[in-house]
């Protein structure tokens, strides 16, 4: 009798099946894209401890995962941003060519495969109808004014228009969903419009505006990464009469579109400085006479009971996050503390900044 395979019918195939794996394609997709980050170089991760700036996404689940540590009585498994140097490499954290051009340090590295984020060195598109107006009545460069179609003429919408026009600023009337594309889905009510980049203040110049002034104000932000807490530091420095805001040129929000529309066109009635080292600035506004009185919610005065509000004053607002950095917490000639009645830890940055400013004006005013 034959064996089974002699017989007809017989199995060709192997038993085995299809072998595990991808056969090397994947590998192959990954070629010349780096090596896999860690999690404390991953700006998008809350393990996350480079030198750049935080971005709000990453530091707000450091924030969550505080929180769940302190109500489980353990350890935050968090990283500590700024301990570990990740300037010079690129977004996969391989180490950029000699001449390769610096990434922008005012807004954060995104994941790979998302949106990434606008240019520093290309025109921001401001949007929303106050703080539109605001840049036309302050006549901040523009190079358009785009409408959209079917917008409510309102008396806001007829001035920025009628603005645009006696400047000779383009006006163009495109869609909705086209405005929508243009400006990220940001709420832009119908307007927008192009603006430069915008332009810093020298730091020397705000400081001898500021003295000109017999009681001057100034803000000096520590590490504000959340443009929109910029915007309402700015718009609350413009509403209680400061002469300017300072902040560093890393780790530190920037004028943004978002900036501005916080703002409400603040921003093109306040002076803004960009500076190297805050410590340094702080000092040099110490030699000209101003007390530095940093926001801290363990401060040893009480902001009811600041008698150096009548006078030149820097006020420091510290990060969303950390508060004071130490260098210039040791700077400042005061730590202010805002009483609180409830046990809620601390206040919001352009909160705790906007109350600050209020209590200021009104010692000043009286």
């Amino acid at each position: 009798m034959p064996g089974n395979s002699e017989r007809r019918g017989k199995r060709v195939v192997s038993k085995k099946g299809a072998a595990k794996g991808s056969g090397g394609k994947n590998r192959q997709s990954l070629a010349g894209r780096g090596r896999t980050l860690p999690a404390d170089e991953r700006p998008w991760h809350k393990g996350y401890s480079g030198d750049e700036e935080l971005p709000q996404r990453t530091a707000w689940k450091q924030d969550k995962e505080r929180r769940a540590a302190a109500a489980e009585g353990r350890a935050p498994k968090i990283g500590q941003p700024g301990t570990k140097r990740t300037a010079g490499k690129g977004p996969f954290g391989v180490k950029k060519k000699a001449g390769a051009a610096a990434p922008s340090r005012s807004t954060p590295r995104v994941s790979p495969g998302r949106k990434s984020a606008q240019p520093k060195e290309g025109p921001e598109l401001l949007v929303g109808r106050n703080p539109v107006v605001e840049a036309l009545r302050t006549h901040v460069p523009a190079t358009a004014l785009y409408v959209a179609l079917g917008i409510d003429m309102d008396e806001r919408v007829k001035e920025a228009v009628r603005s645009a026009a006696e400047r000779g600023i383009a006006i163009l009337e495109v869609s909705r969903n086209e405005l929508d594309r243009m400006t990220g889905g940001v709420l832009h009510q119908g307007l927008g419009l192009q603006v430069p980049p915008y332009a810093y203040e020298p730091f020397a110049d705000l400081l001898a505006a500021s003295l000109e002034s017999p009681a001057p104000l100034l803000i000096a932000l520590d590490g504000i990464t959340d443009p929109r807490n910029l915007g309402a530091i700015i718009r609350s420095a413009a509403a209680f009469g400061a002469h300017g805001v300072f902040l560093t040129e890393r780790r530190s929000a920037a004028i943004t579109a978002t900036a501005w529309r916080t703002s409400a066109g603040a921003a093109a009635r306040v002076k803004v400085s960009q500076v190297t080292n805050l410590t340094r600035s702080l000092k040099q506004c110490q030699e000209e006479g101003f007390i530095v009185a940093g926001l801290d919610a363990d401060g040893e005065t009480s902001l009811y009971e600041l008698e150096a509000a009548v006078g030149p004053l820097v006020v420091v607002v510290g990060s969303e996050g950390r508060g004071l950095s130490r260098l210039v917490g040791q700077t400042c000639d005061l730590r202010v503390g805002i009483p609180m009645i409830s046990e809620v830890e601390s206040l919001n940055a352009s909160v705790a900044a906007a109350v600050t400013l209020a209590e200021v004006a009104r010692r000043r005013t009286a």
